[in-house]
């Protein structure tokens, strides 16, 4: 036995005659590591048992009222007493009573009166052997504790790196999916331009391109959910962003529908992409109107989360200030097994052709690429509410600009075309030639870095991202710079892997023109560059 234990025995004594406290008393007090309590009523025990956190009980076996069978009973009916050892004291050495004891429940049964050392003896024996039992219990559990938070954890990184998978399978299948709808809006761009279309050829024309716009927010809403969709982020103000799209969220939700804010005073600033974080909201107000069919409580809450706060979706607290945006609806709510693929590209609840099931995992990755957390808190047949938290920011707030459609330009410099894709490459070239530019083209970084060095001038290289060889569109931006100081670099890729920084934001001085991209928007993006490469010149 522990000896350290042995030494800490508390000792509830219970006999109705008075001098059993001086007979056991009084050996027991001069001991070291025991403290004696005595009381005459039995059944007062498992209160007193309790109050002295007793390590052994002392009980005579004959007393009016409760005896000691019931004192017995009573300790073992009760789950934080049931295992407390019990002597049962009594003047009757019958085998009868002794087994009826033992039965019942007790741990040991001595004679009146024992030898004051056998008693301490037993005393300290049961005592001992009880702790030990407290601090294996003790034990086991926070062995199981450990246990299941290992299992969490184990579940938690499977998560995360099953939505890092999928995350990086969706980046390239939107990068393929932006160079199909790429060579589909070129050609319409060139029909458009080349003219001879009649009335009701052009309003075809219209609808395709209406198409490719459709394809073009999908796999946009994929690339946010890879991280890999470029942010334009600016410090925004959310108390008045919030309060505007609540108009916008009751035509969304329709008119059984309520929108309600709470928005706390003096919410912080945050650095975010304002026109992403807007598609986010409406995103997960589409889910709430259809989990609530139309009618139900949207509310909308926002407050700020001082450092230190435990973040929704985040293991313990984090030393940033940040804003907590809560979207809440009153509708059919999810099951844990829902909610377990919630975030999840194109898992769906929804019937057959009435949800993409890209909403949740756009918001996934909007929000997990602006530095934040995002959680979902739901409970079947009462509702979700789905939980942001964005860094605050310390920035000055960017002014309010709203740049008008941008015209279809010309122009008649040099641009070099490095497009691996053969078909976007032949549309692109024909669009830049029909505005009147000097084109000429390249397969590859490697051709195109053999174009240069063997001193072909050009005022500005149009480049894919991605591309196979030796040489990478970055490395190859580089040699034109070296060779070429005065000429500007415009990449184009419908996946961003490549040219975006850790944060998410393009690095100073890097111009991205993301496919799929029209005529005029194209046009601008090149006209823009090279007016400012004539300035540099001057």
């Amino acid at each position: 036995m522990n000896d350290t234990l042995s030494l800490h025995c508390s000792v509830l004594l219970i006999d109705d005659e008075a001098m059993a406290e001086d007979l056991i008393g009084y050996h027991l007090s001069h001991q070291p590591g025991i403290r004696l309590r005595y009381h005459h009523d039995a059944s007062q025990a498992v209160a007193l048992c309790r109050e002295i956190q007793a390590t052994v009980v002392l009980v005579d076996l004959r007393m009016p009222g409760a005896d000691g069978f019931d004192v017995i009973r009573m300790l073992r009916a009760q789950p934080d007493t049931e295992h407390v050892p019990i002597i049962l004291l009594s003047s009757e050495d019958n085998a009868d009573i002794k087994a009826r004891a033992f039965t019942l429940g007790a741990n040991d049964y001595l004679v009146k009166w024992p030898d004051a050392r056998e008693l301490e003896a037993r005393i300290r024996y049961h005592s001992t052997a009880y702790q030990a039992r407290l601090q294996r219990d003790a034990a086991f559990l926070e062995l199981r504790q450990r246990e299941e938070e290992l299992r969490a954890s184990q579940a938690a990184l499977h998560q995360s790196q099953k939505m890092e998978a999928i995350g990086q399978l969706t980046g390239g299948v939107a990068h393929d999916f932006n160079n199909v709808l790429q060579i589909i809006a070129g050609n319409l761009h060139l029909l458009q331009m080349t003219g001879g279309v009649n009335a009701r050829g052009m309003e075809r024309i219209r609808n395709a391109q209406n198409g490719v716009e459709r394809g073009a927010q999908l796999a946009a809403h994929l690339l946010a959910f890879a991280r890999r969709q470029p942010l334009q982020n600016t410090v925004a103000a959310l108390s008045p962003l919030l309060a505007d799209i609540q108009d916008m969220l009751r035509r969304v939700l329709g008119p059984r529908a309520v929108v309600q804010t709470d928005i706390a005073p003096q919410l912080w600033n945050t650095e975010v992409d304002v026109g992403q974080l807007n598609n986010v909201i409406l995103n997960l107000a589409i889910n709430a109107r259809d989990a609530m069919d139309g009618e139900g409580t949207l509310t909308i809450r926002a407050r700020n989360l001082p450092a230190g706060s435990q973040l929704p979706g985040s293991e313990g607290n984090r030393d940033k200030d940040y804003v907590l945006i809560e979207i809440a609806d009153t509708g059919c709510g999810m099951s844990a097994e829902v909610m377990q693929r919630a975030f999840e590209p194109f898992f769906t609840t929804k019937p057959t052709g009435q949800g993409t099931g890209l909403g949740l995992s756009m918001a996934y990755g909007f929000v997990k690429q602006s530095g934040g957390e995002i959680a979902l808190q739901s409970v079947v047949k009462q509702g979700t509410c789905v939980q942001i938290c964005l860094p605050r920011s310390h920035g000055a707030l960017a002014t309010d600009t709203h740049p008008a459609p941008p015209p279809l330009t010309s122009g008649v410099e040099t641009i070099l075309v490095v497009e691996d894709e053969e078909d976007v490459r032949t549309a692109t070239v024909d669009l830049l030639s029909a505005l009147g530019y000097e084109v000429l083209s390249a397969a590859d970084a490697e051709q195109a870095a053999q174009m240069l060095e063997s001193g072909t001038r050009i005022d500005l290289l149009f480049t894919d991202v991605i591309m196979p060889g030796r040489i990478s569109s970055l490395q190859l931006s580089e040699l034109v710079r070296r060779l070429q100081p005065q000429a500007q670099v415009l990449f184009t890729s419908g996946y961003a892997e490549g040219v975006l920084a850790h944060d998410g934001k393009l690095p100073p001085g890097v111009h991205l023109l993301q496919k799929p991209y029209n005529a005029e928007t194209m046009s601008a993006r090149i006209r823009h560059l090279l007016r400012r490469r004539s300035t540099t010149a001057a």
